[in-house]
């Protein structure tokens, strides 16, 4: 069984290893017609395929989307009962089909053709470069193609050899390596990925210190001159175990309850006395709300506090977000 199980990652791994080989010699070209055709698309990328190769086209379709460029899987039967209306110009249709004679998708071909919308091809075509004295004969989705993209194998991993296996690896791979092409082409960064990824872990861990911050009248504000009773109703009222000194909008200090302990120690009753200018910190730690919830998180630890004064760039206090804040991105 484990020879088995080897021989099939190993089988697979060589196929990857030749698509490598191809995308930087022979196919280097065609690859980058196929990334300039969808980078300018005006509409959606349009992926379809049968069978197991529909199954990887419903991934690279959700990876072009996942990652700046807009896509849709569209089934080719579904497409022959009205579904072919999600089709229009300005669209580029990304088809796959490892034997490129897919009777549904061929059927397509008409309205593609119609509709003067490109058509990128992923098919187990042997494609020999244009210098080759006698061009392989190639299949009829490939001919058609405006670029024929080559997903051919080797052998597939299946020991009957009638699996979809190594090819829909291949073809999974050079799904992938479009999607990222086009995402840095396109200088898609952090903020875009978090922002097209809203739910779940990603989302979550992606969020900003703007959604999560406490702001307006649950902001613990006091100014310089507030004695320490004030400082402490304050503080206990909005229940972030710290608070804000402000001179007009502008923070000049905070004042946390394990300052006021340390003061205790030190001090005693005559804590009660002093102003909050005599008892803050004059040099808190800030974070600007546009950051991200992890790297918040990241000041906490190093710094061992439980919250930061959120201000913009003329020093001005926007909020504070505190770590509790971080428990519901799942980071804590």
């Amino acid at each position: 069984m484990s020879h088995t199980a080897e021989n099939v990652v190993r089988i697979e791994a060589d196929a990857l290893r030749a698509l490598a080989d191809r995308i930087a010699g022979p196919m280097a070209a065609d690859l980058q017609r196929a990334a300039d055709l969808m980078f300018c698309c005006s509409g959606r990328v349009v992926v379809t395929g049968m069978g197991k190769s529909g199954l990887i086209a419903r991934k690279i379709a959700a990876t072009l989307s996942s990652t700046g460029t807009p896509a849709l899987y569209l089934h080719p039967v579904e497409a022959l009962h009205g579904d072919l209306g999600m089709v229009v110009r300005g669209d580029v249709v990304l088809a796959l089909s490892a034997s490129g004679e897919t009777e549904e998708i061929l059927t397509l071909l008409a309205t593609i053709k119609r509709l003067q919308v490109p058509l990128i091809t992923m098919t187990g075509d042997e494609i020999r470069v244009a210098r080759a004295p006698a061009p392989a004969k190639i299949s009829t989705l490939a001919a058609a193609a405006d670029v024929a993209l080559d997903c051919s194998i080797a052998k597939e991993a299946c020991s009957l050899g009638l699996a979809p296996t190594a090819s829909t690896t291949t073809m999974l791979a050079l799904g992938d390596a479009l999607a990222v092409t086009l995402s840095e082409r396109r200088g898609f960064k952090e903020e875009d990925f978090a922002n097209l990824h809203p739910g779940g872990k990603l989302g979550k861990r992606l969020a900003r210190v703007e959604s999560l911050m406490h702001s307006g009248d649950a902001l613990p504000c006091v100014s310089p001159a507030a004695k320490m009773p004030d400082v402490i109703y304050e503080m206990s009222r909005k229940k972030l175990g710290v608070a804000a000194v402000v001179e007009g909008n502008k923070l000049v200090g905070v004042i946390s309850d394990g300052d006021l302990r340390r003061l205790l120690e030190r001090r005693g009753k005559d804590v009660m006395d002093l102003t909050a200018s005599e008892a803050m910190t004059l040099t808190p730690k800030t974070i600007s709300s546009g950051q991200f919830a992890a790297t918040a998180l990241a000041i906490m630890e190093e710094k061992k506090i439980t919250s930061l004064m959120v201000v913009d760039e003329a020093g001005n206090l926007e909020g504070i977000v505190h770590l509790h804040d971080l428990w519901t991105t799942e980071l804590v």
